[in-house]
């Protein structure tokens, strides 16, 4: 029970005051002086100690006993019903003539005030996960429009476009276990860019003690290429590629680009390229080093890397 933040007495101070009436012979008015609340106040403490003891002095819920306008139990389970089938509060409000607020706050109260919650439900996520850093590294690439100017994501006028700016790509890498992700821009999904940006990721994650196994992709060409294949055999790496058309195979990847698209790349209305590509460093130690990550009991990925290595050691 939370100490209602005007109180002028806490347990202790309470337990205080009738120690010193009760015990140490004060008068009432002596004890509330003392203590900086009124007589009234100080003989309603001293009744609860009297009739219940010590938890008598601990604080209560103000909730009233009866509820007379509680919304019924028919209806909550309707709520409920509706909501397992994927209605939005609004629908669900709109169906049974209630206010949204209402629907909202009871769907809170069930715990499926989001719906992911109710997809998480019905069907667990099934996840596979190694179980060293480096056993497996997710490699996957997103191709983003170049920035000239406010695109419509921003000012919402699908009619003012920018024709002929071309595209970029942002390669990621991401460590099955620990979720370590590193991620560039580079200019094209080729053969050459795709091996630059895998020995540079190879790098990185040495440096973070993480000695890559086996590599993940999918079946992109740049990935199948001589160079790219060449630089895995030279440093001893297993190539695996995900079955075609299934991207949830590497669902690791796949989910991390969707985390990276909406809290970089669209996050903020950057006027040139260049300023998203230089934010991306920013937003990727923010990721490793302090983003709660739900598949890790809301630890950033740095944590599960450093409570593996204590493991080891």
């Amino acid at each position: 029970m939370r100490l209602h933040p005007n109180a002028k007495l806490t347990p202790s101070n309470r337990r205080l005051l009738v120690r010193r009436v009760r015990e140490l012979g004060w008068n009432v008015s002596e004890a509330a002086e003392a203590a900086g609340v009124s007589r009234q106040t100080a003989y309603k403490w001293l009744r609860r100690s009297d009739a219940e003891g010590t938890k008598g002095l601990e604080d209560r819920s103000s909730r009233p006993l009866r509820i007379p306008i509680r919304t019924p139990r028919r209806l909550v389970e309707r709520i409920e019903r509706k909501r397992r089938r994927r209605a939005t509060a609004w629908e669900i409000a709109k169906a049974l003539e209630l206010p949204p607020s209402t629907v909202s706050k009871i769907l809170k109260q069930q715990g499926l005030g989001r719906l992911w919650r109710v997809d998480q439900e019905l069907s667990p996520p099934q996840r596979y996960e190694h179980d060293a850093p480096g056993s497996l590294l997710h490699i996957d690439a997103k191709r983003l429009g170049r920035i000239d100017g406010i695109g419509h994501r921003i000012h919402g006028d699908r009619r003012r476009r920018s024709r002929g700016v071309g595209w970029e790509v942002v390669f990621v890498c991401v460590d099955d276990y620990s979720r370590l992700s590193y991620a560039e821009v580079l200019p094209r999904e080729n053969a050459h860019y795709a091996t630059l940006f895998l020995r540079r990721a190879l790098r990185w994650f040495e440096r973070h003690g993480i000695q890559a196994q086996r590599i993940l992709s999918d079946n992109a060409k740049c990935y199948d290429s001589k160079v790219f294949r060449a630089l895995c055999a030279e440093r001893g790496i297993r190539q695996i590629f995900t079955k075609p058309y299934t991207p949830r195979t590497n669902g690791k990847a796949e989910r991390f680009i969707q985390t990276l698209i909406r809290r970089w790349a669209y996050r903020t209305p950057y006027r040139t390229s260049a300023l998203r590509t230089a934010a991306l460093g920013a937003w990727l130690s923010h990721y490793n080093h302090a983003r709660p990550h739900r598949a890790l009991g809301m630890k950033p990925p740095i944590a599960r890397l450093r409570a593996a290595r204590e493991q080891r050691a």
